[in-house]
């Protein structure tokens, strides 16, 4: 089933809780009402959004916003060690967690809490406490907007990084996801040395899958606020990666910086630290600012337009550059 609306409002789908206004918002229930709507294609100014966890709306949108409403968890494979599970892109994201968490199968509960849906997981490549979703993705359906036709994407042709995907490069808004595929294990190895994680998890009695993921809850609810409550986008910014030697000249100059060696050398900081040391959780402006609990939370302290925050979010990106000399990314998609 197909539901068309014009002129909507967009206030019920961005948890910052911005006032705008979508011309056309498309809600569709399987790929082939999404495909019978598309037609021949659309060529006009489009839009793909899930729960709107992660948008910025800065004015009206002008065009037609798509919206998956596709559900349903299967089992499309299974063997003695994994389970490859098939999941509509409408579906909640932490309900998939919970889901997973409950039948005992590994890889998700690091990712628990996370507000948003399952599309969205494939975009963002979301990712919490060591974990991104990247990882454990292993197949990508979608329908190409412009000429409706269905296509599939490997785990090697999302091309995955640190909040990356080709959804948000060369592929951008070119696609509708539809179902994401996940790689499992029915005997997980558990990381948990992210944080004060391992701590939280030995607090409720020991590394099992239920444990981890009530501790990530706990900690998340303990540092995030909840959209229900608070408006805000969750991480507003990416943490910033730096060279090696950078990091060095830092960490001389700044003891107490904390640091995340990667893999290939360089070296992960901690944005939320960064903007703290700036002095933004003392000096909120009338409708932004930041979270106590979480500086890398920029929050909508009630009648919050989306300029207004852009604007609070380039000025704490202008004072970080400054300092520090480390330039912040914002992890939100700003809709101008």
């Amino acid at each position: 089933m197909t539901k068309v609306f014009n002129t909507y409002s967009l206030l019920p789908h961005n948890t910052f809780g911005i006032k705008a206004t979508a011309e056309n918002f498309v809600e569709f229930s399987s790929v082939d009402d999404i495909m019978a709507f598309l037609g021949n294609g659309y060529n006009g100014n489009s839009l793909v959004i899930g729960g709107g966890s992660n948008l910025l709306f800065v004015n009206d949108f002008n065009g037609t916003i798509f919206h998956s409403a596709i559900m349903g968890m299967e089992v499309v494979k299974e063997t003695e060690e994994e389970i490859l599970l098939r999941v509509g892109s409408g579906v909640n994201w932490d309900e998939l967690v919970a889901y997973t968490v409950e039948k005992g199968w590994g890889g998700l509960e690091n990712l628990s809490a996370i507000p948003g849906e399952v599309g969205a997981s494939a975009v963002q490549n979301v990712g919490a406490y060591g974990v991104e979703a990247g990882e454990l993705i292993v197949r990508v359906e979608t329908v190409r907007i412009s000429d409706a036709v269905c296509q599939e994407f490997s785990h090697d042709d999302c091309d995955f990084s640190y909040r990356h995907s080709i959804f948000k490069a060369a592929e951008k808004g070119k696609h509708i996801i539809t179902h994401v595929t996940y790689r499992l294990a029915k005997n997980p190895t558990f990381k948990l040395t992210y944080g004060n994680l391992s701590e939280k998890v030995e607090e409720l009695g020991g590394a099992t899958l239920a444990n981890v993921r009530k501790a990530v809850c706990e900690i998340r609810e303990a540092k995030l606020p909840s959209p229900d409550k608070i408006g805000s986008a969750g991480s507003f910014f990416m943490n910033p990666v730096v060279d090696a030697r950078f990091a060095e000249s830092l960490a001389k100059e700044y003891p107490a910086m904390p640091q995340y060696p990667l893999p290939n050398g360089d070296v992960k900081l901690s944005a939320g630290w960064l903007i703290e040391k700036c002095g933004w959780k003392d000096t909120p402006h009338e409708h932004v600012g930041v979270y106590r609990h979480q500086a890398l939370v920029v929050i909508n302290r009630g009648g919050a337009t989306g300029k207004e925050v852009l604007d609070f979010a380039s000025a704490i990106i202008e004072s970080v550059k400054k300092k520090f000399g480390v330039t912040l990314n914002m992890e939100v998609n700003v809709i101008d």
